[in-house]
Formats: C-alpha cells, sequence, structure tokens
C-alpha cells in the first residue's frame, strides 16, 4: 500500500454526521492521516480509525443508577408498588363500561335575530 498523501480519500467516523463517511486527508504525520476533512459537512477532525468516541455516559453515574434499581422492590411498598396498583386499577376501570349518562348535544336554533 502506498504513503497517504494530501487530499487522498479515506473512511473515518465523522463527528458531525454520527457515521462513517468519506473524509480528504488534510494533515500527514509520519506517514499516516492526522487531521480529516469530511466530503458531506466539511468539518475537520482528527483521524478516528473509523472507530467512533466512546459514550458520553459517566460509568460511576451508570453503575450507582443501577444500584439504585436493584435497591427498589416493589413488595416493599414504596412509590413504585403504589405506582403499578393505580396503573392495574385503572386499567380495570377502562375495561367496564361507563354507567353515567352521556350528555346529548342540544341542537342549534336556526334563525333571524
Amino acid at each position: 500500500m502506498r504513503d497517504i498523501r494530501l487530499g487522498d480519500d479515506i473512511d473515518d467516523f465523522c463527528v458531525r454526521c454520527k457515521r462513517v463517511m468519506n473524509h480528504a486527508v488534510v494533515s500527514v504525520m509520519n506517514g499516516q492521516a492526522a487531521k480529516v476533512r469530511c466530503r458531506t459537512c466539511h468539518s475537520d477532525h482528527d483521524f478516528r480509525h473509523e472507530q467512533a468516541p466512546p459514550p458520553k455516559v459517566d460509568a460511576r453515574k451508570a453503575a450507582l443508577f443501577n444500584e439504585v434499581l436493584k435497591k427498589v422492590d416493589p413488595e416493599e411498598g414504596g412509590e413504585a408498588a403504589e405506582a403499578a396498583e393505580t396503573d392495574e386499577a385503572a386499567a380495570a376501570t377502562a375495561e367496564t363500561p361507563a354507567e353515567t349518562p352521556t350528555a346529548k348535544p342540544k341542537a342549534k336554533a336556526r334563525g333571524k335575530k
């Protein structure tokens, strides 16, 4: 394979488009692309070797959130259990027909005033 030169086409993950797109080499260091320009949105960024950046979710926050979710037990009578009971009650009332009579719309009087 030949050395990469300025202006060559190369595939890379675009940070603006959020997908692997065609790029043009903008800068070269040690025979490898250092910076590239997306041919779709024309944004410049470092060459990422077609790899998406890591997600921005903090691993510690996700671990703490999962720990809290494990501690919540619907049988203990917490808010989750109360919410589930109200959902079940609402579903039961939605299945039975309403016993209240429905109001009929009044006919509009058409005449000269």
